[in-house]
């Protein structure tokens, strides 16, 4: 016999011994194993992104002067480059090829109403504008709103007025009152909304108002028109339920150097025809600067800040760059602000969301509630700008729940471990989102700490689970007063987390494409061979005067991302 025949024999002799033995057990086994194998290959999934990417998410500067650290900036705005300063605009019959203007903020209605202008399924697509009261939803027409900007810009510079506070929650009046100031020359002065009434005394005489656009019931009109002579109008947004009162009466021992008028008065007033298209772009001036009062803590004094348009478009700039191309804001989402449209930071958001074509629902009541459930009753959002107390809160409730049952439990520390080691975002969320449990929308939320304002902490303990919980990524930044957005931001696809790390485990992320960051020598923070570390400084095209200090120590991580001392 060969030796080929004998290979033959004993492989018949072995598998026909092998059959022969075959019981109930083994199909068992043989059937578990084959399904675990099969279930390992086919639900691998790849990083959402390359781990080397978010090994250092900054690029330091070759040089670093004395006391000071390396300039350190975001790796796609790489040093030599111009950061992004500019939305790149292109008007009506310009080569697709030539570069575009940076733009203002007309540029940004304009872009709303116009729709998406890149070739695709979705070209010519508009978002919508919508009004959350309750569980009523109400839509507002974009060619409604673009005649509401106009009638209420002429009001108000037909009257003479030049500095205009709006003292509003956030709504459609308020953006509407924002662009009237931009296409009319109109100074904006954005006030903290349910302040007391000696601070909103203090901010109108401080920005030198001489124009309020205000609600009912939240302004000490009274007192106002007493103790601030120089205010000469006065516009009321009244609610449906009080139309039917006299708001134009001027109080006794004021004589009538107020001008007192209503929104709805001023819209109905006006020519039906009247408004409807909005100024033309040719010989208009830059718009004017916006007044924005950031408030650090309760009780102490607001600090005013002045932006200039190009502050405001370059952060937009940069909140669009921080997305990846494939998962940027549309018209296929809705976009919520939840937290205070006073804020650059939630302005600058809503502002990128409307450039972008998105659906935008305001509530008046979102940004005065940390409870996500109230902000985002009656609409499901794709998108939403929560508060870091907001966010604790929902992160404590789904705990809660999860714990309540051992499946959740387990569902919980799978997605948890996806997205620590794996790298990936789980495909369900481990109890619903956290703001209403039937949505399975949610894909993106934005917080911010604020710095010197008290705001509590998230570490990326915390965050990892709130993405664990809602199913939606979360991207973390750091604001100050004098930057317009963002000064940092923490990566769409950073899901690590660090226990026991500088700053507690918290990091905010690299600079955005229009900033960069400098850590100034402070006490004993010192930058060296071991490491950058000092006060934080930021610089860029968002920042009001170019170059802000925080007056907080921060070091970068060895990831080249920043975070508190």
């Amino acid at each position: 016999m060969s030796f080929f025949d004998t290979v033959l024999l004993r492989l018949d002799e072995s598998v026909t011994g092998l059959f022969g033995q075959w019981n109930l057990w083994t199909s068992v086994i043989f059937t578990v194993f084959a399904g675990f194998l099969t279930w390992q290959i086919a639900a691998r999934r790849d990083p959402d992104t390359h781990p080397f990417l978010l090994a250092r998410q900054a690029q330091g500067s070759p040089v670093r002067q004395p006391g000071q650290s390396p300039v350190y900036r975001s790796q796609a705005a790489p040093h030599g480059m111009p950061l992004n300063a500019g939305l790149n605009v292109k008007d009506a019959g310009a080569s697709k090829w030539s570069r575009g203007r940076d733009g203002d903020l007309r540029d940004i209605w304009r872009q709303a109403v116009a729709g998406v202008q890149e070739d695709g399924p979705t070209k010519g697509r508009t978002g919508r504008i919508l009004t959350v009261q309750g569980a009523q939803v109400i839509e507002h027409r974009l060619d409604a709103i673009t005649r509401q900007i106009n009638l209420i810009g002429q009001h108000i510079l037909n009257q003479g007025g030049h500095r205009v506070a709006i003292y509003l929650p956030n709504s459609v009046e308020l953006i509407v009152t924002l662009f009237a100031c931009t296409f009319y020359g109109l100074t904006p002065v954005i006030l903290p909304f349910d302040q007391p009434d000696d601070a909103v005394i203090s901010m109108l005489r401080r920005s030198a108002a001489d124009t309020v656009v205000t609600a009912p019931g939240s302004f000490p009109f009274d007192l106002v028109v007493k103790s601030y002579p120089s205010l000469r109008q006065l516009i009321w947004v009244v609610d449906e339920g009080s139309k039917h009162m006299d708001w134009n009466e001027v109080p006794q021992g004021t004589g009538s150097s107020v001008n007192v008028s209503t929104w709805q008065d001023v819209i109905n007033d006006g020519p039906v025809d009247a408004g409807k298209d909005l100024p033309p772009l040719e010989g208009q001036k830059e718009p004017c600067d916006i007044t924005i009062f950031w408030q650090s803590k309760p009780g102490q004094q607001e600090e005013l800040v002045r932006f200039r348009s190009a502050n405001l478009i370059s952060a937009i700039a940069g909140q669009l760059f921080a997305v990846p191309t494939s998962q940027r804001m549309g018209p296929s989402d809705l976009f919520l602000p939840a937290d205070s449209l006073a804020n650059t930071h939630t302005l600058v958001l809503t502002l990128t969301a409307l450039f972008s074509n998105a659906s935008v629902a305001f509530n008046s009541v979102a940004s005065q509630a940390d409870d996500l459930a109230i902000a985002t009753r009656g609409v499901s959002p794709t998108i939403l700008v929560a508060t870091p107390a907001a966010l604790l809160k929902t992160h404590k409730e789904a705990s809660a729940r999860t714990n309540a049952s051992l499946f959740a439990r387990f569902l919980h520390r799978r997605n948890v471990n996806q997205l620590n080691h794996g790298g990936v975002m789980p495909t369900t969320a481990t109890t619903g989102t956290a703001t209403q449990p039937e949505d399975t929308k949610l894909r993106l939320i934005l917080t911010a700490e604020r710095v010197g304002a008290g705001t509590p902490r998230l570490s990326s303990a915390v965050l990892s689970d709130l993405r664990a919980f809602t199913g939606a990524r979360i991207m973390y930044a750091l604001t100050a007063a004098k930057v317009a957005g963002a000064a940092t931001q923490t990566g769409f696809y950073d899901y690590r987390v660090f226990e026991g790390e500088q700053g507690g485990g918290c990091h905010f992320g690299p600079p955005l494409t229009s900033t960069e960051i400098m850590l100034r020598d402070m006490g004993e923070w010192k930058s060296g061979d071991d490491g950058s570390r000092g006060e934080i400084i930021v610089m860029g095209p968002c920042v009001a005067g170019g170059e802000a200090a925080l007056g907080v120590a921060g070091v970068m991580r060895v990831d080249n991302t920043l975070t508190y001392v």
